[in-house]
């Protein structure tokens, strides 16, 4: 069994599997920040400086200034600024594997209209066509 599960975890498409997630974690935490340190801060000021981050609903009846004091006292919340940022990732990184793959489309395509080679005709059509030729040149 433990054969079996080391062929498993060496072949190619396993060990492809696991950088291809690992790449994609980092990928996306760095998107996140993309999302909450490049694009938002500018959107929140062109919309009367609104902090993404911060936008919330407060389901209690107590009023809470920010969401740190709202989450510390335990209040309920529909963190809304949090789940636009999180659509703004998701949208962003759907483009790139979009463009990623329709990149490795256009290569795979260009691959399959290159037109093959002819084949080569067997050994002995070779000898044939050779001897042919040299009956063809004595005359």
């Amino acid at each position: 069994m433990l054969d079996e599960f080391k062929q498993f975890a060496m072949r190619g498409n396993v060990v492809d599997m696991a950088v291809g997630i690992i790449i994609g974690g980092a990928f996306g935490k760095i998107i996140s920040s993309f999302v909450a340190d490049v694009i938002m801060p500018p959107i929140g000021m062109l919309m009367g400086n609104v902090d993404f981050s911060q936008l919330f609903i407060n389901l209690s009846d107590t009023a809470y200034t920010t969401l740190a004091a709202a989450k510390e006292a335990g209040a309920p919340t529909i963190n809304y600024g949090t789940f636009l940022n999180t659509v703004l990732d998701f949208l962003i990184i759907a483009f790139a594997i979009f463009m990623v793959i329709r990149g490795m489309n256009k290569m795979k395509k260009k691959e399959e209209e290159k037109p093959a080679e002819p084949a080569k005709p067997s050994e002995e059509v070779q000898l044939l066509t050779d001897i042919r030729d040299a009956l063809n040149n004595r005359g």
